[in-house]
């Protein structure tokens, strides 16, 4: 009996690198061999596809490559394979291979040429078969070729996703770069005009400059008006003269004005000559492009990866190329060249001088955007968009629950949109405390200034509930103060506050004011928000700590013990996990039992005996089981795997918590701020004492009735009832365990 030959895939990266391609690769390769393919990956894009650098991929191949910038089988511009000549040379490597199923991850221009060399396919095979290069039996049997594309830029500049493979690790780049140059700016008060990558996309400009706080942002699709010169001028001079000590300008690589001309940093420089501002410029480069991938970067490319492949292997793969791109916070497929011709019809806009139609085309929420920072990065308030009949609020401002980093961020937005459409914004300081002992201030314009880039609560935060005595000193400062309504911006302590405020209104009349909740928490635990303000950053933290751990290991064959927070959410386990490539991850969500752990020590002993590994990685949730704890499982695996590798152990602790947030987190805060705080005004206009919790669920942001808090919660738990990302859990599993031989 005939053995049927295995299916043939190939993987490739191609123009400029990305972080995160790596993940990609060992995605593609990983999943499609657990799949029962055989995959190739093509060495230093087009070119290795028309000269034959072709090689076979193992499981080994791709081990400890996630933490890697750049692309480990290279990338490289062909001009021979832009020819018809390199083309037929590059069908002929790939038939040679039995290969008819293509994976590429690249820009634009990348996926265009894959289109075309799909769309030429039969032909070239035909000339093939006629010249006698492949058997017409090869022809046959390969008669289609099938593309999936991965869009691998930083400039996050393609249609039809949210996110591109790179792009969020060029934004960490470049805020920390910024966050740098800050402090030097403000010691000598300077200005500093930073340009940034984006010849025809102004994402990594707009969106690092709402996570610095910049003064001011130059970007393509939004060119400044005529006399734009004298109005920066101005902003800087009102700046120094509010106080502000440092200014920063990010200018895009691809910033111009209305007419078409571009702006350069020099030209920024010599206009601010005239009010003899001191300034330096900073061109970032390529640096943008390096360092190891975010965590965002290595899970989001994971599973970008095993769905290409899975795309791949659908029976109508072949009738058009596809795209895999995020959409909503979900990874989906789009039709590639339509995707491809909408990119390209944004950037020709913007060289027609279309700007509104630029704009436009890059969707609501990125002209949403653009208007927030508009009022952030302003000197002084301008009052403009408040009608003559529209009353002051007094609105207060709160944290509650553990620090998350964003925090700040959260409260400067909400202060400076509050203030800037004329109400007064008071600060309640270390949360329910705060409440009950009236520690309560007005903010001013300036006094959130500097907040963008700080973690933790500038506010003070703490854990604490009202007892039954609390609720009238509550209720007393909530009238002494005037407080018309509430914005709190905490995690789960937070929300069980406002709930009991809420069921404590028929008793105090003080509590019925529209209060408006955000989620702000590391362990991403919140109802109605799939990703908390302070997550990504802990996330981060996480797989950095990791990497370290890792590198410590040197030669040594070890096994990693890691515990994350998360209490009985296991999102900052399962991420990190995916993220850092962990063999197992434990979680109160799918539980531990003695039998999973039996399994997981021997598969552990058979890796080390049977493939020579180094290493091995195992991330538990700290309230995975209350039995089965990191030390138990430690001393477990000690104790089987001794003369074989031994165990170390790391409890991260609260640097979770700490440190300095993440650019997701700080433009998150953002999003979430703005929405809140608009709900809360919109809520006291119209007389609405509701009480509301806001967040992002499925790319969109939504609000809920405090009432529905019990219905989508398990209280015993302090988790969501539906988590998204619970359907990552057999994918990662798939890409950790070797398949059996």
């Amino acid at each position: 009996m005939a053995v049927e030959k295995k299916k043939s895939i190939a993987v490739m990266t191609s123009g400029g690198d990305a972080q995160g391609m790596n993940a990609a690769v060992r995605s593609v390769v990983r999943c499609g061999i657990s799949l029962g393919l055989d995959v190739y990956a093509i060495l230093e894009g087009y070119q290795g596809l028309v000269e034959d650098k072709i090689r076979k991929m193992e499981w080994d191949s791709v081990s400890g490559i996630l933490e890697r910038g750049g692309t480990i089988i290279g990338t490289a511009r062909s001009k021979e394979f832009r020819e018809r000549s390199g083309r037929i040379k590059a069908a002929a490597n790939l038939v040679k291979y039995g290969i008819d199923n293509l994976v590429i991850i690249g820009g634009d221009g990348s996926l265009t040429g894959a289109n075309q060399f799909r769309s030429e396919w039969p032909e070239l095979l035909a000339e093939l078969a006629h010249n006698g290069v492949i058997s017409k039996e090869d022809a046959v049997n390969h008669s289609q070729l099938h593309i999936v594309g991965m869009v691998g830029s930083i400039d996050n500049d393609m249609a039809n996703t949210d996110m591109t493979i790179g792009a969020d690790s060029a934004l960490h780049r470049i805020t920390e770069a910024i966050d740098a140059l800050s402090s030097t700016a403000a010691s000598h008060q300077r200005t500093f005009v930073v340009e940034v990558m984006g010849r025809n996309c102004g994402y990594l400009a707009l969106m690092s400059a709402i996570a610095t706080g910049a003064a001011a942002v130059f970007i393509p699709e939004a060119p400044p008006k005529e006399g734009w010169e004298e109005k920066l001028c101005s902003l800087l001079l009102a700046g120094r003269k509010e106080g502000r000590r440092d200014s920063i300008l990010i200018v895009a690589e691809g910033a111009r004005d209305r007419a078409g001309n571009q702006i350069t940093c020099a030209y920024i420089k010599e206009v601010l000559g005239k009010i003899d501002t001191e300034c330096r410029i900073t061109i970032l480069g390529h640096v943008q492009r390096g360092g190891a991938p975010s965590a965002f970067d290595r899970y989001m490319s994971t599973a970008s990866g095993c769905a290409a492949v899975r795309e791949l292997l659908r029976e109508d793969s072949g009738q058009e190329s596809s795209l895999i791109v995020m959409r909503d916070n979900r990874i989906k497929t789009a039709p590639l060249m339509e995707s491809v011709n909408r990119t390209k019809a944004i950037a020709e806009a913007i060289a027609n001088h279309e700007y509104e139609k630029a704009e436009d085309l890059r969707g609501s929420g990125w002209s949403k955007m653009i208007n927030i920072y508009k009022t952030l990065c302003l000197s002084v308030p301008t009052f403009k968009d408040v009608e003559p009949d529209v009353k002051s609020m007094r609105l207060a401002v709160m944290t509650c629950g553990w620090p998350a980093p964003g925090m700040n961020n959260a409260i400067r937005t909400a202060v400076r949109i509050g203030i800037n459409q004329g109400h007064e914004i008071l600060g309640i300081e270390d949360g329910c405390e705060g409440l009950i002992k009236g520690r309560i201030r007005k903010f001013n314009w300036m006094d959130v200034e500097e907040w963008n880039s700080e973690g933790g609560s500038a506010l003070g935060t703490i854990r604490r509930l009202p007892e039954e005595s609390d609720y009238y000193e509550i209720a007393r400062n909530i009238e002494k103060f005037k407080i018309q309504g509430i914005l709190m911006i905490g995690g789960w302590s937070g929300y069980q506050l406002i709930h009991r405020l809420y069921f404590m209104r028929k008793k105090f009349p003080a509590f019925k004011i529209p209060v408006i909740c955000i989620p702000a928490s590391i362990n991403n635990n919140l109802p109605g928000s799939e990703l908390a303000i302070g997550a990504d950053t802990a996330l981060n933290t996480i797989i950095s700590a990791i990497d370290k751990i890792k590198h410590s290991a040197d030669s040594s064959r070890r096994a990693f013990v890691v515990e994350v927070m998360g209490r009985y959410c296991g999102y900052l386990a399962m991420m990190s996990g995916l993220a850092t490539g962990a063999e197992n991850i434990y979680m109160h969500e799918n539980g531990v039992t003695l039998d999973m752990l039996r399994e997981d020590v021997q598969n552990l002993i058979e890796s080390f005996k049977r493939h020579d590994r180094g290493i091995a990685l195992i991330v538990r949730n700290e309230k995975a089981n209350p039995t089965y704890t990191t030390d138990f499982i430690c001393e477990l695996f000690e104790e089987e795997g001794k003369n074989i590798f031994d165990v170390r152990k790391a409890i991260l602790g609260p640097m979770q918590q700490g440190g300095d947030p993440s650019p997701f987190d700080r433009i998150q805060a953002v999003r979430l701020a703005y929405e809140g705080i608009t709900l809360l005004i919109n809520n006291v206009r119209n007389s609405d004492a509701g009480c509301a919790f806001i967040g992002q669920s499925g790319g969109k942001s939504s609000s809920y009735d405090l009432r529905d808090l019990q219905r989508m919660v398990s209280e015993e738990q302090q988790r969501p009832n539906l988590q998204w990302w619970e359907s990552l859990l057999d994918m990662g599993a798939m890409l950790a365990a070797r398949p059996k031989e």
